[in-house]
């Protein structure tokens, strides 16, 4: 099969035909309009693949940085760190793949609007969950919402502080993140030690007994969570 002509080519010839003008049109209709031409793909075509315009292009632009993301992990040694420190590097490459950081702000304005504010909260969370699986996460209990929606709120705050960072090579965006995941470790080593509590663990039991019934998602059911039938 020639890779030219298949539909998810002629998407990332659009995508790659829209980042000239992100910086000046923001994901709009006016950028799509502009990438339909600059990329020659048809424009039936181009709407079939983008059926929303610009906010598809964003979403598509986003995920692609995932992707890279994980390409890049899978080159990387992160055998001798720490696994505070492989998510680290995990969100730093997220960023230092970025090529032209207008375009990820552009990016920030339409999903902080209300009517996209739902679609950019899943984004961060499967940015959050690619990392998670990409190093080996295994859980398939409450874990697996907690680890998410912790890096998730990790990333989305060292995003908006990289975007106003002007300090040589990020130096301080990378200053921000480490001091983010050691507060996140510090609420961690707490809550091991309230499980080991036992007065705690006595207050806790009842409603330990019911989380310990949530499963992550799975491909069977599809959906964002559900309540498993009691262990025995």
């Amino acid at each position: 099969m020639n890779t030219e002509n298949t539909p998810e080519s002629a998407a990332d010839r659009v995508l790659q035909a829209a980042l000239a003008h992100v910086a000046f049109d923001g994901w709009s209709d006016t950028t799509f309009r502009a990438a339909i031409v600059d990329s020659g793909v048809d424009a039936g075509l181009a709407r079939a693949l983008f059926p929303r315009g610009g906010i598809d292009l964003a979403t598509a632009y986003h995920r692609d940085g995932d992707r890279c993301m994980i390409e890049a992990l899978g080159q990387t040694d992160l055998g001798q760190l720490r696994f505070r420190d492989r998510i680290a590097t995990a969100v730093r490459l997220r960023l230092q793949l970025v090529q032209d950081k207008e375009v990820v702000r552009r990016g920030t304005t339409l999903f902080a609007l209300p009517n996209h504010a739902a679609e950019g909260a899943r984004l961060i969370w499967g940015t959050a969950d690619a990392i998670w699986t990409t190093l080996g996460d295994t859980s398939d209990d409450l874990n697996w919402y907690t680890k998410r929606a912790t890096l998730a709120g990790v990333y989305s705050a060292t995003v908006l502080f990289w975007l106003g960072d002007d300090s040589p090579d990020h130096s301080a965006t990378w200053d921000f993140l480490d001091r983010r995941i050691d507060d996140v470790m510090s609420i961690e080593k707490l809550k091991a030690k309230l499980r080991e509590n036992p007065l705690s663990k006595a207050l806790m039991a009842g409603p330990m007994k019911l989380l310990d019934r949530v499963r992550a998602p799975t491909a069977q059911t599809e959906l964002p969570g559900f309540i498993s039938k009691p262990r025995r």
